[in-house]
């Protein structure tokens, strides 16, 4: 029997709470450790089950990793596996160890991926992006095989600005010979953390945010280094959302990162999110200690819509959909990068949330436009949520189930705690040091 949770909903949350490292960022900087056969140190790594998912892949291929507390040290002298068929928990990581263990060993073969259930989520970009630079890619039953008898640079255009292609093809290319330049690429917050790492390590790498164009050139070899994690962005939003909707007041601290102005034209990575805040009639400051947010009702309806940095993040919307039952009127979210991230809201739902789900671009018509994708949600409130039955199917549609049930009159049972604990760690522990009524059942 797997662990579930115990929730007594409708206390405001208080006090003060320090935001843990992005998981995002962390995993990635692990596989990017492989590239070196010298010592790397990764600091603010959350303690979360992706984390152990990683370093169990990394283990296997070679890697001696040891953790101080949210310190983690690894160093992979020498390739021991280049072919790791299966691990014991999926996730979507072990992909973007095909560039590594190709230049470290010739070959390699990692397991198909896992992850949450959240809309179709091909890795057709990474492979086409890689069979530009001379990779071979085959899917086998459980895994993808790949081998390469030299990987040069290329020029790569996304047809989408994917995050684990734009990671990929990056660490694919920082060894590889000659220039490489994507256009249409990512550029979070967390790939930019993984390229600050990648410079120090040695890779020649530049940005041109506006554009979306990341030119890298190929270098010989790559040393180790020393990074640190940047907070996570969805523990922050989440977070806030939670203290929001319970009419609460918390302080986050750990997060002078985001609001960093500095001469490489990074603002604060969560700027769209704040002025949605402002304009629904939530309370933000930054003071001495971090951010702080505060709610009173009542709220205004807002509506957003969804696409890659710096717009309004997916992983947001599912948060943030509770926060709007609470808010007067109707609110929109429209979702354009998944044509699947809805699934939630029946359990939203069951508790007394009036949301309605459609196939209409609800926002400016995006890539599933005239599809039967129901991409869209109308959110009417404020309604009073009540106690319910949930299961989470997935790690952020979890997080808001969690801040639904905190927010509800009466008492939630939620399962699937697993996913929850995947993307944060011990976040029911550190929630009821705010006020929160959590009771873990373990199995």
């Amino acid at each position: 029997m797997l662990p579930y949770l115990i929730i007594k909903g409708g206390k405001p949350l208080r006090g003060k709470t320090e935001i843990k490292g992005s998981k995002n960022a962390a995993t990635k900087m692990m596989v990017a450790s492989l590239l070196t056969e010298e010592p790397c140190v990764i600091e603010n790594v959350p303690l979360s089950d992706d984390i152990d998912i990683t370093a169990e892949l990394c283990q296997k291929i070679g890697s001696e990793i040891s953790f101080e507390e949210h310190s983690c040290k690894m160093q992979t002298k020498t390739i021991a596996m280049s072919l790791v068929p299966e691990l014991s928990r999926k996730n979507r990581i072990p992909v973007l160890a095909l560039g590594p263990l190709l230049h470290r060993n010739g070959v390699a073969e990692v397991p198909v991926l896992g992850g949450c259930p959240i809309g179709h989520r091909p890795i057709n970009f990474h492979l086409e992006a890689l069979n530009r630079m001379g990779v071979r890619v085959e899917r086998r039953e459980k895994s993808y095989y790949a081998e390469a008898g030299s990987i040069n640079g290329a020029e790569i255009e996304l047809p989408y600005p994917s995050v684990g292609a734009t990671e990929n093809i990056i660490l694919t290319a920082v060894l590889a010979k000659g220039d490489t330049q994507i256009q249409n690429a990512a550029i979070e917050p967390e790939i930019m953390n993984l390229i600050d790492m990648l410079v120090l390590m040695g890779a020649k790498i530049s940005c041109d945010l506006g554009s979306r164009k990341i030119k890298i050139s190929g270098v010989s070899k790559l040393s180790g280094a020393k990074i640190k994690v940047m907070p996570d962005r969805n523990e922050i939003v989440s977070l806030a959302v939670l203290t929001l909707a319970t009419f609460g007041d918390v302080v986050m601290k750990g997060v002078d990162q985001f609001f960093d102005f500095t001469s490489t034209g990074r603002n604060s990575y969560l700027e769209i999110f704040l002025q949605k805040v402002k304009e629904m009639g939530g309370n933000f400051e930054t003071n001495s200690e971090g951010l702080r947010f505060w709610g009173r009702p009542p709220y205004k309806p807002v509506s957003v819509q969804t696409a890659p940095h710096p717009s309004f993040m997916t992983d947001w919307q599912q948060p943030f959909a509770v926060l709007l039952t609470q808010a007067g009127g109707e609110s929109t979210i429209h979702e354009t990068v998944y044509e699947d991230r809805f699934g939630y809201v029946k359990d939203l739902q069951k508790m007394g949330a009036n949301i309605t789900v459609t196939d209409e671009c609800l926002g400016s018509q995006c890539r599933f436009h005239g599809q039967t994708f129901n991409h869209s949600a109308r959110v009417n409130g404020p309604t009073k949520l009540r106690g319910s039955e949930i299961e989470m199917k997935d790690i952020r549609a979890g997080m808001a189930h969690l801040i639904a049930a905190l927010t509800a009159e009466g008492e939630s049972v939620i399962t699937g705690v697993e996913h929850l604990d995947r993307g944060y760690e011990k976040i029911d522990e550190r929630l009821k040091e705010l006020g929160a009524d959590i009771t873990r059942i373990k199995s």
